[in-house]
């Protein structure tokens, strides 16, 4: 007995130590789960994405990943290089090209990730669309509106009139409302994009803005008051009317966010409003620029697959991730491409921001 004993002790001896050499310890300690803290995300973001922070789900989102979001609103130009930084996290502008100016601005960029990406658009009153048909610079291919770039802008230096010229009861001379350019991404693109449009299509570089600059700095010129973010404007079109505001530039998704928050209103803005593509349009990235290791937390959440689709779904964000859907067949809004083929680039950082300082 004592003998099968000592056998069995010396076997367990044994296969201990084979399990001491075999098994890699570290590897297990490194599997086991790191619990995670909250971390105090301090940002400044663009206006247009106010809906999407404040959905329920979004917060849900943050909370997964225990992050605590101190954010505020303020325009993509004014963030990057205007207002004090001091203290932020993170810079969520609407415009890649906004990278680049908050480095010029000595920004401390780390890092940047593009989470969403949403066309430049026009928004206008449906007779002022249809006006547009009749005059033949826009077309409706089914039930999607484009507007030849080249054709609404020659109208405008033409000071063709909304009454005289395109029999619409409305005041003065054609224009196409924009937030400020030099503090709001909306304005800033639609600059980027109205130069292009006057350099005969092709991106404007530095050699051309000598020819450029100044039809662009005369066509906003005559603009009056414009506001600083995209939301303010696309809130003020909504409430001022055709009369005030018959054309906008604003982005694809805000009037998709309107429609899928208010769907009481829903028929009512696919009777009275168009979303217009211009051809070409431009597109706006949503980059989140890292100014700290908080940020990294906040990015890693923003890129959560139902947090992406939630976004494209409720909110009208194309999606910066590949694998995510941008089906318009869930929007239940009509005028939606699957797809925005037209779009042609910006000019580059520097030119964008001799265009910006030009307006001053």
């Amino acid at each position: 007995m004592r003998k099968i004993l000592g056998i069995l002790i010396l076997l367990a001896v044994a296969a201990g130590v084979v399990i001491a050499t075999q098994v890699d310890w570290g590897s297990l300690q490194r599997a086991a789960p790191v619990k995670q803290d909250w971390v105090d995300v301090s940002i400044f973001y663009g206006g247009e994405k106010s809906r999407f922070l404040a959905n329920p789900q979004t917060q849900k989102t943050l909370e997964k990943y225990k992050v605590r979001l101190i954010a505020a609103k303020a325009g993509s130009i004014e963030q990057v290089n205007q207002l004090p930084a001091d203290g932020k996290d993170c810079l969520w502008p609407s415009n890649q090209i906004a990278v680049e100016l908050a480095r010029q601005a000595g920004r401390p960029v780390q890092s940047d990730t593009n989470i969403f990406n949403s066309a430049i658009v026009f928004y206008a009153w449906r007779p002022v669309s249809e006006a547009f048909i009749k005059a033949g610079i826009a077309t409706r291919n089914n039930g999607v509106l484009t507007v030849d770039t080249l054709k609404l802008v020659d109208m405008v230096k033409q000071q063709k009139r909304w009454k005289e010229d395109m029999g619409l009861d409305v005041y003065g001379a054609v224009k196409i409302f924009t937030t400020d350019p030099r503090r709001s991404n909306s304005g800033n693109m639609w600059a980027g994009l109205l130069a292009n449009t006057l350099n005969g299509g092709n991106v404007a570089s530095a050699a051309d803005l000598p020819t450029v600059l100044p039809a662009v700095q005369a066509y906003f010129r005559v603009m009056g008051y414009m506001e600083h973010s995209s939301g303010d404007i696309f809130e003020n079109f909504l409430k001022q009317g055709m009369g005030a505001r018959p054309i906008i530039v604003g982005y694809e998704n805000q009037l998709v966010e309107f429609v899928i928050e208010h769907q009481e209103y829903r028929d009512v803005i696919r009777d009275k409003i168009d979303i217009l593509y211009p051809t070409p349009t431009v597109f706006a990235s949503h980059p989140l620029i890292s100014l700290t290791g908080n940020c990294k937390r906040l990015e890693t959440a923003l890129q959560d697959q139902e947090l992406q689709a939630l976004a494209w779904k409720e909110h009208g964000f194309r999606s910066g991730l590949l694998g995510v859907s941008n089906s318009p067949d869930v929007l239940n809004v009509g005028g939606i491409p699957e797809t925005v083929n037209q779009v042609m680039p910006l000019p580059d950082a520097v030119v964008m921001k001799q265009i910006i300082d030009s307006l001053e």
